[in-house]
């Protein structure tokens, strides 16, 4: 069920591409609100709108908006843009894109030779280790074209992640392809497979592969989106590329399914990944972390299955403090859960080593 509430816009708080923040009165408070522009055009001070509220209503994790559904001012929008494949399909919010599977210089391509040629592919836990990783590829290799391909597993607009915004900025990433349901990358396409076909195909010669920000977790062994971390194992080595898997380290954690390896890292590599990945550690960790750590890996089986190696991230992560980027995951700092964030550059760092 879907709870909706009017509301009367009385300020643009930001506005970058594909989105804008506000402040509107609803229900006699004030209260924040995300509008996307393609899906309900730009709003103005004074517009009356309609707000989906529900996750506000129910204390979920939105950043604490209500998202814009309707604005009453914009009664027709029109469409521009080329191409005939939808996504959000069959829902009131169907939006039409230009997939890279109609567009014939690409289409040919991606048919006739459907392969990554070696080229590495670095999975993340979580949307939060998306800088690091990025920092520590360009570190390494300032020629280096990275492209990111956003599943549909958290937000679906790649427009809601700040964090995209701000690496581009930084020209610490190139390009983003969103895959699945998600939508408003600088590619579009239909699944993870031609995703990273095209990323190759545009000139990438590294590509990061991980959700949005707003991964889905129950508490339960497959009820999660990070489970698809191992189907992109899978899709990587399907399409002859180099599988990096980041396992998401947390020493800080409360949750025990969390506490030091995830147990998403956990399946998803032990069941899920059916080829192998090379799983980069920190060599930064403590040794008492690390053996903890391994004697985990152990358990699951993960030595049998995969490649551990292990590489050094504060390079990156001095980076990204000195341009003062906001590391956060999960609500905690880089100083709260260091562990995390340096697994993260670690595995950006072996990327960078073996780009072609």
């Amino acid at each position: 069920m879907i709870r909706l509430r009017k509301g009367r816009v009385l300020n643009v708080i930001e506005k970058r591409e594909g989105i804008e923040e506000v402040l509107v009165e609803s229900e006699g408070t004030l209260q924040k609100a995300i509008n996307y522009i393609p899906l309900s055009g730009e709003v103005s001070i004074g517009d009356e709108v309609i707000l989906n509220t529900t996750a506000v209503f129910l204390n979920l994790g939105s950043g604490g908006y209500h998202f814009i559904i309707h604005n009453l001012r914009n009664s027709h929008l029109d469409i521009e843009e080329k191409g005939h494949i939808m996504k959000l399909r069959y829902t009131p919010f169907q939006i039409k894109c230009f997939s890279v599977e109609e567009k014939e210089d690409i289409r040919k391509i991606i048919e006739n030779k459907p392969s990554l040629e070696g080229m590495p592919v670095v999975i993340i836990p979580l949307h939060s280790a998306l800088a690091p990783v990025c920092a520590a590829i360009k570190c390494n290799q300032r020629n280096s074209k990275i492209a990111f391909i956003m599943t549909d597993g958290g937000a679906l607009p790649i427009f809601f992640s700040k964090t995209v915004f701000l690496l581009k900025k930084l020209n610490l990433l190139d390009l983003t392809v969103t895959v699945g349901h998600a939508f408003g990358g600088d590619l579009e396409a239909v699944n993870l497979y031609t995703g990273l076909l095209a990323a190759k195909v545009s000139g990438c010669n590294v590509a990061i592969v991980g959700t949005g920000p707003g991964i889905v977790g129950t508490g339960t062994k497959y009820g999660n989106t990070g489970i698809i971390l191992g189907e992109a194992v899978n899709a990587v080595n399907i399409l002859k590329g180099k599988a990096i898997f980041i396992p998401r380290i947390t020493i800080y954690e409360k949750r025990a399914r969390h506490f030091l390896v995830s147990h998403h890292t956990l399946t998803a590599l032990s069941e899920i990944a059916l080829t192998k990945a090379i799983v980069v550690l920190s060599e930064e960790i403590d040794s008492v972390i690390k053996d903890l750590v391994m004697r985990k890996f152990l358990e699951y089986k993960l030595t049998d299955k995969h490649d551990i190696v292990f590489r050094k991230g504060r390079r990156a992560i001095d980076f990204l403090i000195e341009c003062n980027f906001p590391l956060y995951s999960m609500g905690k700092n880089y100083e709260k859960e260091p562990y995390y964030f340096l697994t993260a550059a670690s595995g950006g760092a072996f990327a960078a080593e073996i780009i072609k």
